[in-house]
């Protein structure tokens, strides 16, 4: 039989060995919390995280995707800026600004999207633009 003071001691090191094993276990480090030099940092309403030129701010889609997420989520003090799409509609909205499609139709029609809060696109729609990716994560 074991005596109580060596199973007091015994309980004291497990919970010692338990408390050094939660501490072993985190989330995954991100890299770059802090976008580089010329970038900036946005996420969408799926989570994901996107690393943006700042050139693109001078885009319309931007302007008005910012103005949205100022009305919807309003200006964030501690956090992170949320654009109101997805990843898949942030996704499509930076090829067209990257690839400088200077089209007013095609432009013309994503403010339209934006404005109708269609912010979202499938899989299929993009299947074309696919090999090109910004660093979301």
């Amino acid at each position: 039989m074991v005596s109580l003071k060596k199973l007091i001691d015994m309980a004291r090191k497990w919970k010692k060995m338990a408390g050094i094993g939660r501490r072993t276990i985190s989330l995954p480090i991100i890299r770059h919390r802090v976008a580089d030099k010329g970038h900036f940092v946005v996420y969408t309403t799926d989570k994901k995280r996107f690393v943006v030129p700042l050139v693109y701010l001078r885009s319309r889609i931007f302007k008005e995707l910012f103005r949205m997420s100022e009305e919807e989520f309003g200006l964030p003090k501690d956090g992170p800026i949320t654009l109101p799409c997805d990843a898949a509609f942030l996704e499509y909205a930076v090829l067209v600004v990257q690839r400088s499609v200077a089209v007013e139709a095609l432009e013309k029609a994503l403010l339209v999207s934006i404005a109708s809060l269609q912010c979202s696109a499938t899989a299929e729609e993009l299947s074309y633009y696919r090999q090109i990716f910004i660093h979301g994560f």
